[in-house]
């Protein structure tokens, strides 16, 4: 799978978790500790900025922060046809260079993940779907070393290696089922 299609599949499946945003309260607490629902949908919109300024070297407009739901369906919307439109081959994270397909797929990781810990905190059960969730785990394993636990992510949670791959990433991220 291209990085614009883990790309956009992530970005689907977390414009369905936010979708239940709406109902329940924005001091709702998380999957993350540290962060509420308010909180958690400003990340993710803030990592959406991160994506659509690598995308096109540009900025995209901060959304009040009233309707977190509807900001995030828009930059959503923005980050793909940024992709789209043709991205360029890489981007700079301060002076180093990132090819923008890692960018992107380290960027559906946060996103799906996220998405996850948005449909809990609304407690609407809403699986990553396996195929996603596999990609998303070798990606994961990949880019999230040991100097990223305690801080960015908890330590991992301990799941047989034949539970489903869902079941895989969110441990291998430290979140409990």
């Amino acid at each position: 799978m291209s990085a614009g299609e883990l790309l956009e599949r992530s970005l689907s499946y977390t414009l369905g978790s936010v979708a239940g945003a709406r109902a329940v309260g924005l001091g709702r607490g998380t999957p993350c500790a540290q962060w509420n629902l308010g909180e958690l949908l400003g990340h993710l919109d803030d990592s959406l900025d991160a994506l659509y300024e690598g995308l096109t070297g540009g900025r995209i407009g901060l959304f009040p922060h009233a309707d977190r739901v509807c900001g995030f369906r828009t930059r959503a919307c923005a980050v793909l046809g940024a992709w789209a439109a043709g991205p360029p081959e890489e981007v700079l994270v301060g002076e180093r260079p990132l090819d923008v397909r890692v960018m992107a797929a380290v960027g559906a990781v946060e996103i799906t993940v996220h998405g996850w810990d948005v449909a809990r905190a609304c407690e609407r059960p809403r699986p990553i779907p396996d195929g996603l969730a596999a990609e998303l785990l070798s990606v994961a394993q990949c880019v999230v070393g040991e100097e990223d636990r305690g801080g960015r992510f908890a330590r991992p949670v301990a799941v047989s290696p034949r539970a489903r791959a869902e079941t895989r990433l969110l441990a291998f991220l430290g979140r409990r089922l």
